[in-house]
């Protein structure tokens, strides 16, 4: 099983497999006496270029039969995980990975059918067809420009380029907008709620990047004697039932880049405006009726969000490359969203800040209203 899984991979393998690595892989079926010192000595002396070492290599290996092609793919895991995730993104100890060999048993315009599903799929995990995956949708707000220029948040453009790419990456359409003042941005969520994608759609993102308080996002017009404030908590409202029944049991991510603190400095800045006031964010609806249908719904469900830091607390972004949030949530959900639900990416990107860049420096960011009450997994590149 394992020399087949190794002969279909061969020309990818010799595509994006990187020098170093070659180097590792080598080193490492030297000490399991899989290779020896001549084998080893004709992949790195006999070839010229990275292409034909990996080429010889994957030959070599090959020819050990299914228990060297095992040692390769383990290898490989242990030593690149991206590059072994692109290669089998099948393999049997993924945790999404029996969900998406399952999802590509049933039709396409079906949601997931029990006759072929196992049975967790209906209890543990959202919904997921080929059709809603080709209706996502997502928010995009990114705030650079003020009108007060001091709270310009230069470097937020790398933040958009790498939210952008990621987004539409996941396959999501994404609704744009740049320098909204809170008016504004009530306006265009709003408009989001009644996107026609929303009914076929698995899934939305909604991911807002500006300055902020607690429990506040601010707009462009903002000014310390004259507030421009939208409530991070509208957002929970307007995508709930009574605003939008169309995402009623679809999760809802929300990405706030946003903070309260101070700057520290000129290359690193802090996404915050220094003031007096604190604002509280309303508790947390826990259930209520939709008329039209008479049944009882909960008012907030399937919801769960990432913030930048925790409430009292500043949130980092440099100039030259965007924010640390952003930079982590992109290279996390890269390497690992082809086999963690959301949860648990939203725990590595929060846990990469565990050693942050500079050590008289701290941020921590904060999931926050987790309704959801299943797994939900975002099945890139099917």
């Amino acid at each position: 099983m394992a020399g087949k899984e190794i002969s279909k991979v061969r020309s990818k393998f010799v595509e994006k497999v990187s020098k170093p690595i070659l180097k590792q892989l080598l080193d490492d079926l030297l000490e399991d006496r899989l290779l020896n010192d001549g084998e080893v000595e004709s992949v790195l002396e006999d070839n010229t270029n990275k292409a034909d070492m990996a080429r010889c290599l994957i030959d070599i290996v090959r020819k050990k039969g299914t228990r060297g092609s095992k040692m390769l793919i383990d290898h490989i895991k242990t030593r690149d995980e991206a590059l072994h995730a692109e290669l089998f993104p099948d393999s049997q100890d993924q945790p999404g990975a029996t969900a998406r060999r399952l999802l590509r048993q049933t039709k396409p315009e079906n949601v997931f059918n029990p006759v072929f599903l196992h049975w967790f799929l209906f209890i543990q995990i959202y919904k997921v067809s080929d059709k809603s995956l080709k209706s996502r949708v997502a928010l995009l707000i990114t705030n650079r420009n003020f009108t007060d220029d001091n709270l310009t948040r230069k470097g937020a453009e790398k933040d958009e380029e790498n939210m952008l790419n990621l987004l539409r990456s996941l396959q999501y359409e994404v609704v744009k907008h740049n320098d909204l003042t809170a008016k504004d941005i009530d306006k265009a969520l709003l408009e989001f709620t009644r996107h026609p994608k929303l009914k076929e759609t698995d899934s939305v993102f909604v991911v807002i990047m500006s300055h902020g308080k607690r429990g506040l996002i601010l707009g462009v017009d903002h000014k310390i004697d004259k507030p421009d404030e939208f409530p991070i908590d509208t957002i929970y409202k307007y995508l709930g039932p009574n605003k939008c029944s169309k995402l009623m049991d679809k999760p809802k991510v929300i990405i706030i880049q946003a903070c309260r603190g101070a700057s520290v400095g000129h290359t690193i800045v802090s996404d915050s405006v220094v003031s007096d006031e604190a604002s509280h964010r309303p508790a947390s609806p826990t259930g209520g009726l939709v008329a039209d249908s008479f049944r009882y719904v909960h008012k907030e469900k399937d919801f769960i969000s990432l913030l930048s830091s925790t409430p009292d607390t500043v949130s980092y972004r440099r100039e030259d490359s965007g924010s640390f949030l952003i930079q982590y949530i992109v290279e996390v959900f890269n390497t690992c969203s082809h086999k963690d639900d959301i949860d648990e990416l939203f725990r590595k990107v929060m846990q990469r800040f565990e050693d942050f860049p500079d050590e008289k420096m701290r941020q921590m960011p904060t999931k926050d209203r987790c309704t959801l009450t299943r797994r939900f997994y975002l099945f890139p590149g099917y």
